[in-house]
């Protein structure tokens, strides 16, 4: 595999690739996303009121658009996350065993597949950090700015979705979970500690887009709250539009399958709580 993962496209290509990327987030889904979450807090209050809880922590919910809306306040700015590092091809805090944040807590139903999501997009803005460290200290030999560009977008992007995943547990009383995906992280981890070039890294943005959208779009089937569902679907194009420009920089067609599958996807039951 060449080292120019964009010798057959031009930097300036990419870079329209990602300005449209990123433009179609603001215009359209990020306003769509914070339609649908505040019909969930509305969802959420109803349940409450009606006495029909998801879980025992719903009876603790807010009772108020308002309060939800608070939670989920500064939604469309950029989640700062401490930067990770990268050291012979390997990452540090973001990608440790140790990091933890949200675990430990009874959820149930949704709340399972909510945290579940939120810990699938700290993997992802683990990675795209973790990638960008390594880029910009020189350790993936000559890197297009493009492709940093693109990086940074796409991390970006799982920040407003953490954000969004962890301000509706919070909203319902339950901790914010920003611990890395317990399942994908170890599998995510041994790859990276392989990472030698940007093609390297490109292949494994790609695989963990892949997971994140296979995720969400089995999410659609096991979500119950239609205004969750409506959440998890503004979501997912996202992740596999991410996936189709890893795939045209790696010189795969950008769209490999007419109907997108569920076989990478993380089941519920696999988040530990």
């Amino acid at each position: 595999m060449t080292n120019d993962p964009t010798s057959h496209l031009s930097d300036a290509e990419l870079a329209a690739m990602t300005s449209d990327l990123d433009a179609l987030h603001y215009d359209v889904t990020l306003p769509a996303l914070k339609d649908n979450l505040a019909e969930w807090s509305d969802d959420i209050r109803t349940r409450a009121t009606a006495d029909e809880p998801e879980d025992d922590s719903a009876q603790r919910a807010f009772t108020s658009r308002r309060r939800f809306l608070v939670g989920a306040g500064g939604f469309g700015a950029a989640v700062m996350l401490a930067a990770c590092s990268s050291s012979g091809g390997s990452t540090n805090s973001s990608s440790s065993p140790a990091m933890k944040g949200g675990e430990g807590q009874k959820l149930s139903g949704d709340l399972l597949v909510v945290a579940m999501a939120a810990s699938l997009e700290n993997s992802g803005i683990a990675t795209y950090t973790a990638g960008i460290n390594a880029a910009t200290a020189g350790k993936l030999g000559k890197v297009p700015p493009a492709i940093v560009t693109f990086a940074e977008t796409a991390m970006k992007q799982h920040q407003d979705h953490q954000k969004a995943w962890n301000a509706v547990l919070t909203a319902s009383g339950k901790k914010a979970v920003t611990a890395v995906d317990p399942v994908v992280q170890p599998t995510i981890n041994k790859a990276f500690a392989k990472v030698k070039t940007v093609p390297e890294l490109a292949e494994l943005a790609l695989m963990v887009e892949n997971i994140a959208g296979e995720t969400y779009q089995n999410g659609l089937s096991v979500i119950k709250s239609q205004a969750g569902i409506k959440t998890a679907a503004s979501i997912q194009p996202v992740e596999f539009q991410h996936a189709a420009i890893l795939s045209f920089v790696l010189g795969k067609y950008p769209v490999p399958s007419a109907f997108t599958g569920v076989s990478d996807a993380r089941p519920p039951s696999d988040y530990h709580t």
